[in-house]
Parts: C-alpha cells; structure tokens; sequence
C-alpha cells in the first residue's frame, strides 16, 4: 500500500466509517420509501473518496449527508418515471428536513454564507453550472440541457468552478480555519 493510500485508508476509517450508523438511519427515516439504502451509503463513500482524492474536506460528515440526500433524491425522480401504474407517486419537494438533522446541524449559515460568495465570484458560465450542480442537484445531463450546452462543457466548467472555490476559500482563509 503506498503512503497515500494508507494516509486516505485512515483518513476514512477514522473520519468518514464512523458515520455510517448515523447515515443509515437518517436515509432511512427521511426517504422510507428507498428499496436499497445499502446502495445509496456505497455510492455516497465512493464519490466522498473521490472528492477526497482532489483536496481536503473541510467537513466529511456533512459532505456525506448531503451527497447521500442528492443521490436519494435522484432515485427518487427515477421512481416516479419507473413506477408501476396505479402507485403512489412520491414527491421529492415533499419530503421535509428536520431543523436540526445532521448536514444543516453542521453547516452552519456562516459556511454557507462563504460557498455562495465563492459561487457568486465565479465566471458566469461556471456559476450557472456549480449552481445547478451542486445547489439544486441537477445531473451533467439535465444541466446541458437546460444551459444548452454539451455535458463535456458541463464536465469542464464543474471543473473550473470547483478549483476556482477551492482557490477563493484558500485565498480568505476558510480552509486554513476549518482544516484538522
């Protein structure tokens, strides 16, 4: 195992694992009608790891929650598409937050605040496309179509936006403050 690799090894049985309890339960309670939580939690680890991969997180715990609640909103939409005649529809605007549930508790308005400073600073392709992308949760796809863009534009202007964010936190310090 090379260094990075046990450093990332640790970095996630230390950081990341210990949530799984609590991620498991709170997908359970707020999307009841999900088949395959299993599914959900693998694909959240996986793309935390990824994001890892290309910098620090300042937060894992509320990273992992809000990937896992955009990945069950998702299933969601694919459900209504895929549903049996005569099911119940199930409304993903529906379903409610609790105030003080994991990701909100641990962001606070000041964090918040930051990222859309750092949005708002982007070029106005990149803002459009972080915001759908990571404020409404819209996939590559949907978010080409609704720019009228390709998804390999989507893919290179995600890219820009998240290293320019990167940059801005770096730049005022956010990430220096938050870091372990």
């Amino acid at each position: 195992m090379k260094p990075k690799d046990s450093e990332q090894a640790r970095w996630f049985i230390d950081e990341v694992l210990p949530q799984e309890k609590d991620l498991r339960a709170w997908l359970g309670g707020r999307f009841p009608s999900l088949k395959d939580v299993d599914d959900l939690v693998q694909e959240a680890f996986s793309r935390l790891l990824k994001a890892h991969d290309s910098g620090p997180i300042v937060n894992p715990r509320a990273f992992l929650f809000v990937v896992a609640r955009n990945l069950a909103l998702n299933q969601l939409r694919h459900l209504r598409y895929e549903r049996p005649q005569g099911a119940n529809e199930v409304d993903p605007l529906s379903i409610i937050d609790e105030v003080n549930s994991p990701p909100e508790s641990l962001a606070s308005k000041e964090e918040f605040q930051h990222l859309i400073q750092a949005i708002q600073s982007l070029p106005e392709r990149c803002r459009q496309v972080m915001t759908l992308r990571k404020i409404y949760g819209l996939s590559q796809k949907e978010v080409a179509k609704k720019l009228g863009i390709s998804v390999h534009t989507v893919e290179a202007q995600g890219s820009i936006g998240l290293r320019k964010c990167i940059d801005y936190f770096r730049q005022n310090g956010y990430l220096n403050r938050f870091a372990k």
